[in-house]
């Protein structure tokens, strides 16, 4: 008789892979078996990271005190950076103790939802939504309620949203500006009524700034905390040096809150994995101490990309796409193609319209599914010019 192995648990087998890691993948798959795939899948910038930060890593690896255990919250030294950084750019005075170092924003996120949540309590997610939130909220035993904002609000949802579906449940809001999918970024006033509605029901807050130093046209991400001050006794700001320094393989993220949460969350990480990689933290003090300048070109960069991608998916009938104010992406609205024809191919979600444009055009986006709704593609244009152009004339061609 053939016995079959237990199973695994239930919890973790409810777990849907990332999608954006999943398209970039099978993106690279297939560059790898030499067919001439453009993807826009990937949320990282394509620059190296500048140089001085480099060479403060290598400095470190030399430094035998950077071989041994350090403390789980994180380098004295970068969690005094961490706390300069904060009050520089989201107007917040902190100490170090009020700052964790972890294993880049994504553990950062996880973490917050671990130590704030019990079972059955809710967490408003403003939607688009980045793909990952629902999956730590259901890790944590939490409920996600999801608040839909369309290209007709910019992708933005109002304190009248937010207000239709608390309840006696909800406990925290999520809070994101710039976001991740869409670029849209949170005027001073939307944040402030935001910030004052979430104060005046007493939620926490995490707030993912992650993206708050890549903003254009005179933009400002405000952050809620500098919005509405009162509010930083329950806010914690997740944050980290992936985006703005090309730095997402070198997994240094932060939160800043409340002592007693961050005690907590380091109570935490000491036992799921204790202090981030020591030759990453000595380069990541570079990153926020040294030079800006490399922040600077890669966000002229971006700007440039971000107008010309816009100017040329709107030339395409059926494309509706917001012009966004920060991060690297656009989040065009396809409904107008969905349950037409195109190469003998009827796509009626934006899940069969990514699969199509990357069997047909060889371009490789992120269907809306993965985000919310179905009916919408997102486009990082963190890539090369030349292949950002060539791969939006595809499309032109393809839906022309």
């Amino acid at each position: 008789m053939v016995s079959t192995p237990p199973k695994i648990s239930t919890k973790i087998s409810a777990i849907a892979e990332s999608a954006t890691l999943k398209v970039d993948a099978k993106a690279k798959a297939l560059q790898a078996q030499g067919r001439p795939v453009i993807s826009y899948a990937a949320g990282e910038p394509d620059f190296a990271t500048p140089a001085h930060i480099v060479e403060a890593a290598i400095a470190a690896a030399s430094d035998t005190k950077n071989h041994r255990y350090t403390p789980a919250a994180g380098l004295p030294d970068l969690r005094e950076a961490i706390a300069a950084k904060t009050l520089r750019d989201s107007g917040l005075e902190a100490s170090a103790g009020q700052v964790l170092v972890t294993n880049g924003g994504k553990q950062s996120v996880y973490e917050a939802f671990q130590v704030l949540l019990n079972p059955g309590d809710e967490v408003i997610v403003p939607t688009p939504y980045w793909t990952t939130y629902p999956e730590v909220i259901a890790l944590a035993d939490g409920v996600a309620v999801d608040v839909f904002a369309d290209a007709s609000q910019d992708y933005k949802v109002t304190v009248e949203q937010l207000e239709a579906v608390r309840t006696d449940r909800t406990k925290v809001l999520l809070f994101v500006s710039p976001s991740n999918p869409t670029g849209a970024v949170y005027s001073p006033e939307e944040t402030a009524a935001i910030g004052r509605w979430a104060l005046e029901n007493n939620l926490w807050v995490i707030t993912d700034e992650i993206y708050q130093n890549l903003t254009y046209a005179g933009a400002k991400a405000v952050s809620i905390v500098e919005a509405v001050p009162e509010l930083a006794e329950q806010t914690l700001l997740v944050n980290g040096v992936a985006k703005t320094y090309a730095m997402t393989g070198w997994r240094v993220g932060w939160t800043v809150g409340p002592a007693s949460v961050i005690k907590a969350l380091s109570n935490l990480q000491s036992h799921l994995s204790g202090n981030v990689n020591n030759i990453a933290q000595r380069a990541a003090i570079a990153a926020l101490t040294g030079p800006q300048d490399g922040v600077d070109a890669m966000r002229e960069a971006f700007d440039r990309r971000r107008a010309l991608i816009v100017s040329e998916l709107n030339k395409i009938e059926g494309f509706r796409t917001p012009t966004p104010e920060g991060a690297f992406y656009v989040y065009p609205d396809v409904s107008a193609l969905l349950g037409r024809e195109w190469g003998g191919v009827t796509p009626t979600t934006s899940l069969e319209l990514a699969d199509l444009i990357l069997d047909q055009a060889e371009v490789a986006t992120v269907p809306g599914e993965a985000f919310g709704p179905s009916g919408y593609l997102r486009f990082s244009y963190a890539l090369g010019d030349e292949p950002l152009l060539e791969g939006v004339q595809r499309l032109q061609k393809l839906f022309g």
